[in-house]
């Protein structure tokens, strides 16, 4: 991977059966992320299984399983390229994963992407006190999580199909608990899709031709590019350690601030153990260097993987190393 694209992270958030898994698999499917003969395999699998009406999510479903059993380190196979960003999905569609991950502060997102099922029932749960439309908005704006791009999916079993009365309620509803959380709903991109059928996912829909703003495609490339603190002391905190046969531990996390090279030393904060990084890789390509938002696996010099643990923090030996705090100021969301 080249590093001529600003790499971005986002985040698929929203309620249960909105259609995450499907949208997701969609954009990954559709814009490259992942290779070709992975692909051929996972389809023969679901025709097989007579579960070819969820391609998508099946794609989705398959990655997932094949990373928790250990077969890829890091989230490499969740990538895609805009034409104007290299992004990758930084957490697995799914309600207690993201709440864990959004946490840990390694997956702080530069954009959450809400989506919303239209059909009938489907969007009044997710929208009603309990449902996860609104307790997800609220976590990714707690969370730093400042962009945001909203997807009214289903759109293709709405009562009329593609109806556009249905957007305009949605829009309307969602915009008034989002300004209430903190976003400027004004600044946010409502687009009526269909993650299964592809309409404006990626180019423009005949069926939603009432609509005239941005596919998703290219909503994802009006994101504005964040900031990057490379300037500042490096601050990698730790999402996964592991072994991997032949080379040895390799954290697994995303560059807050400063820069990862190979050759630094490094300390993990709390313990103090500090170590040489031999190698760092981001979606299995070595680089001479990682920069603030990038997601790396790194390799270290003796270092046993029970010495590492999720929430640790990596920095530059040499350069103003994280240290315990011995006390803080927080600022609570109610």
């Amino acid at each position: 991977m080249g590093k001529e694209k600003v790499h971005i992270n986002i985040v698929v958030i929203g309620h249960v059966d909105s259609g995450k898994s499907t949208t997701t698999g969609h954009l990954i499917y559709k814009l490259g992320g992942i290779d070709k003969r992975v692909i051929e395999r996972f389809e023969k699998e679901a025709a097989e299984m007579n579960k070819r009406s969820f391609k998508y999510a099946w794609v989705l479903d398959k990655l997932k399983a094949e990373r928790e059993r250990g077969i890829t380190i890091d989230i490499a196979l969740w990538k895609f390229e805009t034409t104007k960003y290299y992004c990758t999905v930084i957490d697995a569609p799914g309600h207690r994963d993201f709440i864990k991950n959004m946490i840990t502060g390694t997956s702080q997102a530069d954009c959450a992407v809400l989506i919303i099922d239209s059909t009938t029932g489907g969007f009044e749960a997710g929208i009603s006190k309990d449902g996860q439309t609104r307790e997800h908005a609220l976590l990714a704006f707690t969370l730093g999580v400042k962009q945001m791009i909203c997807c009214c999916n289903k759109m293709d079993a709405t009562t009329p199909k593609y109806s556009k009365a249905r957007y305009d309620e949605i829009v309307k509803e969602v915009s008034s608990y989002l300004k209430k959380v903190g976003y400027n709903p004004e600044k946010i991109p409502f687009v009526p899709i269909s993650g299964f059928e592809g309409d404006n996912m990626i180019e423009r829909s005949t069926n939603l031709d009432w609509y005239k703003g941005p596919t998703l495609l290219e909503a994802l490339d009006m994101i504005q590019e964040p900031k990057r603190p490379s300037d500042k002391p490096l601050r990698l905190p730790l999402q996964d350690v592991y072994k991997i046969g032949g080379i040895g531990t390799v954290p697994v996390g995303r560059v807050e601030t400063g820069v990862l090279k190979p050759g630094m030393v490094v300390t993990f904060g709390p313990s103090g153990l500090t170590t040489e990084v031999k190698s760092v890789e981001m979606h299995h390509e070595a680089m001479q260097e990682a920069l603030p938002g990038d997601n790396v696996g790194f390799n270290v010099k003796n270092v046993a993987v029970k010495d590492l643990k999720r929430g640790y923090v990596a920095s530059n030996s040499k350069d103003d190393p994280a240290k315990e705090a011995a006390n803080f100021t927080s600022r609570s969301s109610s």
